[in-house]
């Protein structure tokens, strides 16, 4: 199978009307401090650009002129922010049109939200506003910030930093700024989503990757209009060098009810943020907590280049926990050789424990330089990849006020060294808003309270530089729907795509049984058609050896089932087989969904599955294989041959282009493959079509 092409460049679109605009607008301008008219005027007045109050009833507001309208302005400020209610928004909207204004940030609430007249009501205004080429951010939202250029557009403060900040809520975004302010972050931008009605998170993430002043992009999102385009984003963000980090809602699983197939059950909402994420190198996290947590490391810390990491502690109690910490998360605390022990020995008192975890035993109290002096021999040692600073750096000056000074400077000494190597190095202390804490993140290194968060943050770096390039595939060119489903017009849909089957014949009469099996090879399998769990209800009857068996097989199903289809099939030789299951379902936001797993009858049972965003290569489906916990049952266990995993990975690359090129299908399964040393086949295919399509 060739490679699939990548996706077109997102198209962006311009908008620093919207963040650095020429002149500002308020319109619905308050001497109401209760409005948020009164105090978008207040922060309008306040900037360095020209800004104009809008209000239809006073001549005056915050004692500056006011005007009727905006066109009655005599000029055309590039960014208007709307603070009408409802009502009087339609108005608003026409006025800003016919002024010539650029960008709209759309406080006013009541419209999308409210129902589906005020959906239609907004849609229609989008509309407009698209013909006149005019930019939307909401309505319902909390306004727009750029601390780079000065624009004060919203309602609260937000400390200067490199983050920017784009979220579909103004109080978690509220929230999120007092988080990174706790660590010492600070924001770059802000953009409230609101509705979303015509600006989403891809425009806002594409406006960030071009923006010099963001380092790192925030996001909380409630819910994608276009998952791709966001995914588009998101890789164009990873390959800027921007991290972003998503915090999203509604990953539970209400989205898989009515689910018809394994693989419609298995795919969940957070499965499917988990497959989009890994594909775009976009850091998933489930609270504002943790978003702070793992920026401060992403805009602080080089991601380290391997797993292996030193453990510098100034108590053993730290040292076995930051230990313990990182090797539950997968990160590797060795032994150092006896060069790399003697040399640090060397700094330190004899009681010290220096094998890793390093132990200063009273280094500290005794000479404060020590912790810089060590740092920089692990960050030089070929035998590190990064360093964990633990314990009681940070509360030297507090027990001892003479040595304060030399605390907070062997703080700068210590981000001196790590800026000047591009080391990988974290630190976690008690005392994490002491000056010498305060130190080092002012030297650019990343400070935790708690040494879990420190080590979880690390690990996630660490992660994050094994997965360094992403890329996004093309959805193929729509291809014929389908219209029949069931399991033969599956299967032959299936076949004539590249999937491979056991020789099989669809019979409805007894007389085509035996018209059929003159083309097949005993043993045979027949099969009860239009039961998802065929064999739980004894549908599926394995091992017939000859014509007697055969025809009692048959009378038995009919008995029993009654089944208005059969399937005749050959049996597959199964000695040495895997079985697995391989499926896609269409979310309505991401598009396919790519599942394998370990499959047959315990597939519900073991759920040792994998997910992808689709469609998906033959390589790439070889990775997802071989990350399942069952891979060693591909690769040969307990001296077992290995089977054929990438014929089975050919097999799901193809059915995952299959169903991408077919959005008709709402999901898609062969369960179970028999994969063995010769190859792969499909021994069952299901096919779910879209109702709504």
């Amino acid at each position: 199978m060739t490679a699939l092409p990548l996706a077109p460049p997102t198209l962006t679109r311009d908008l620093t009307a919207l963040f650095d605009p020429a002149s500002i607008a308020v319109v619905g301008a308050s001497n109401d401090p209760a409005k948020y008219g009164n105090w978008l005027a207040h922060r309008a007045l306040r900037g360095s650009r020209p800004a104009f109050l809008v209000n239809k009833t006073r001549s005056t507001i915050l004692d500056h002129p006011a005007f009727p309208s905006l066109v009655q302005l005599g000029t055309s400020p590039e960014l208007a922010v709307i603070a009408v209610p409802a009502a009087g928004f339609d108005d608003a909207i026409d006025d800003a049109i016919a002024a010539n204004v650029k960008a709209i940030v759309a406080i006013t609430a009541g419209l999308g939200e409210s129902g589906a007249d005020g959906l239609l009501r907004q849609s229609a205004l989008v509309t407009r506003l698209r013909n006149a080429g005019v930019a939307m951010l909401g309505p319902n939202c909390l306004g727009v910030l750029d601390n780079t250029t000065g624009l004060d557009a919203t309602v609260n403060e937000f400390l200067p930093g490199s983050v920017s900040i784009i979220s579909q809520s103004g109080n978690v975004a509220i929230d999120l700024a007092e988080h990174f302010a706790e660590q010492g972050l600070g924001v770059a931008r802000f953009a409230s989503l609101g509705n979303c009605a015509d600006l989403d998170v891809a425009d806002l993430v594409n406006s960030c990757v071009d923006h010099e002043g963001t380092a790192a992009i925030a996001v909380y999102c409630e819910g994608f209009k276009d998952g791709r385009k966001f995914a588009q984003a998101a890789v164009r963000a990873a390959d800027a060098g921007k991290p972003v980090v998503l915090l999203s809602v509604g990953r539970g699983a209400a989205s898989t009810r009515g689910a018809a197939s394994h693989t419609g059950s298995m795919v969940t909402s957070s499965v499917v943020l988990e497959a989009v994420c890994h594909a775009t190198g976009v850091e998933l996290v489930s609270s504002p907590f943790e978003m702070a947590n793992l920026l401060q490391a992403l805009v602080r810390t080089t991601p380290p280049i391997g797993t292996r990491v030193a453990v510098l502690a100034d108590g053993g109690g730290h040292a076995s926990l930051a230990s313990d910490s990182l090797e539950e998360a997968g990160l590797l605390v060795e032994e150092f050789s006896t060069e790399l022990a003697r040399g640090l020995a060397a700094e330190l008192p004899m009681t010290a424990s220096v094998s890793n975890p390093i132990d200063l035993a009273g280094g500290g109290e005794q000479d404060i330089t020590s912790f810089a002096r060590v740092a920089k021999r692990l960050i030089d040692s070929p035998e590190t990849d990064s360093v964990l600073m633990t314990g009681y750096f940070g509360g030297y000056g507090a027990y001892d006020e003479a040595s304060a000074p030399g605390e907070i400077q062997a703080g700068h000494e210590i981000g001196g060294l790590v800026a000047a190597s591009s080391a990988s190095f974290v630190a976690q202390t008690m005392f994490a808003d002491s000056a010498p804490a305060r130190a080092l993140r002012e030297s650019g290194i990343a400070v935790y309270r708690n040494v879990e968060h420190a080590t979880w943050a690390l690990s996630r770096l660490a992660h994050r530089a094994q997965n360094p390039t992403h890329s996004l595939p093309a959805l193929p060119e729509i291809e014929v729907p389908l219209v029949e489903t069931g399991y033969w017009p599956a299967r032959r849909a299936l076949s004539t795509a590249g999937i491979p089957f056991v020789p099989a014949a669809e019979v409805t009469s007894l007389a085509e049984l035996h018209a059929a099996v003159k083309e097949l090879s005993f043993p045979l399998v027949l099969k009860a058609l239009g039961d998802e769990h065929k064999s739980d209800n004894g549908g599926v009857i394995l091992g017939i050896s000859d014509h007697t068996e055969l025809l009692l097989a048959w009378n038995d199903i009919q008995d029993r089932l009654a089944p208005p289809v059969c399937s005749i099939e050959q049996m597959a030789d199964l000695t040495g087989a895997v079985e697995l299951i391989i499926g896609v379902r269409r979310d309505p936001t991401f598009g396919p969904i790519v599942l394998v797993g370990i499959g047959g009858t315990y597939t519900e049972l073991l759920r040792d599955t994998r997910c992808a965003l689709g469609p998906i290569t033959a390589e790439q489906a070889r990775r997802l294989l071989l990350d399942l916990r069952g891979s060693a049952l591909l690769t040969g266990f307990r001296g077992k041959p290995a089977v054929d995993v990438s014929a089975a990975a050919q097999l799901v690359a193809t059915l995952s282009t299959y169903a991408a090129a077919h959005p008709e299908i709402s999901e898609i399964e062969c369960n179970p493959i028999a994969v063995t040393e010769a190859g792969a086949v499909a021994l069952d295919a299901r096919i779910i079509l879209d109702p709504v399509l």
